[in-house]
């Protein structure tokens, strides 16, 4: 995670379902000393995301990640508690500066739209969804849509857990470029969310060193014609995919 940072990577995404908390914890120990490098943002589980439940769960983040503040505080995915209650009880750590923003994930249109009727709605900042070459549906309505509303999408998943680096086009692509093709396909989404952000995997120094490098593959027309030929944008509208 240093070497993410050192590389200009400053956006660190975390959530208390994580390993328990243990990946907060971990993020807290990279992190330390080095707070103010960093834009950090965490998530509360649905299961405890009522008013109370939102607030002793971001108070616990903080705790497990040794600072003061996250940057954006994220709704996991939809639960069974209301979603004013969870809006209302962000909206207040937001006025004790517990959080300075926070938004949601997994949600797809309709979620979207029910969550701007909730007073204090229009505070959301950004939607983390599954987005990546295989999995191209947020492009249909889901992006437009946010765009038209000025919200960020922030992609997860760019490499589809791994399913995309067998692909004969992606390998093709790849090697004639000199990169991997994990590095392709980070750098696909990186380039088709100019407005966003993309939430990417590190296991390692050079897997770190690796996704820094995505940010300066460059695509031919014709290799996103063959991109796009493999993997097809949406004609119509699905439903929002998770993983």
């Amino acid at each position: 995670m240093r070497a993410g940072l050192d590389a200009g990577m400053t956006l660190v995404d975390t959530a208390e379902m994580y390993g328990s908390g243990a990946a907060e914890t971990l993020v807290g120990e990279a992190i330390s000393g080095r707070r103010d490098e960093v834009f950090l943002v965490s998530k509360v589980l649905p299961s405890n995301a009522s008013r109370r439940g939102t607030i002793e769960a971001c108070h616990a983040s903080l705790e497990r990640l040794g600072t003061d503040r996250l940057d954006l505080y994220l709704l996991h995915w939809r639960g069974r508690f209301p979603l004013q209650e969870t809006v209302a009880a962000l909206e207040e750590l937001v006025r004790e500066g517990a959080i300075r923003g926070w938004g949601v994930s997994n949600f797809d249109v309709h979620d979207l739209d029910e969550l701007a009727q909730c007073p204090g709605g229009a505070g959301l900042q950004v939607n983390q969804v599954l987005y990546n070459l295989a999995r191209r549906g947020p492009e249909f309505a889901l992006l437009p849509h946010q765009r038209s509303a000025g919200v960020p999408l922030m992609a997860y998943s760019p490499v589809d857990h791994g399913e995309l680096l067998d692909d004969t086009t992606l390998d093709e692509i790849a090697e004639g470029k000199g990169v991997t093709p994990a590095q392709l396909a980070l750098a696909w989404v990186l380039q088709a969310l100019p407005d966003g952000f993309v939430a990417v995997k590190a296991s390692s120094r050079e897997h770190v060193e690796q996704n820094a490098a995505a940010r300066d593959v460059v695509f031919s027309d014709d290799e996103r014609a063959a991109l796009d030929a493999a993997f097809p944008a949406p004609s119509r509208a699905t439903p929002l995919e998770m993983l």
